[in-house]
């Protein structure tokens, strides 16, 4: 993955969006990660609901948590096939965007 500070995202901003078309970017700032920019397309992809329900749930526990996650996985996976995705397009999306 690339990084760039925040700087050189600023002054070079037209090869941040090339480069982000072939790999998100790591925008840092005071050399911590603040951001990631990334293709629409991979944006799209993303399990970004997962972000949003660890953002939003985090303080839940026991069984109340595992619900509201499965609640989270059945709406991603519903997602997933109204785009066409079946579950191995979803594993790959997963693989190919660890860190």
């Amino acid at each position: 993955m690339i990084t760039m500070t925040s700087l050189e995202a600023q002054n070079q901003f037209g090869n941040l969006i090339d480069s982000s078309q072939r790999e998100p970017v790591v925008i840092t700032r005071r050399g911590r990660p603040v951001s990631v920019m990334s293709s629409y397309q991979d944006y799209r992809s993303m399990p970004y609901l997962v972000a949003k329900f660890i953002n939003e749930n985090y303080p839940l526990r026991g069984k109340e948590a595992g619900d509201a996650m499965r609640d989270l996985l059945s709406t991603f996976g519903n997602k997933a096939a109204e785009d066409g995705l079946t579950e191995d397009d979803v594993m790959q999306i997963v693989h190919d965007n660890r860190i």
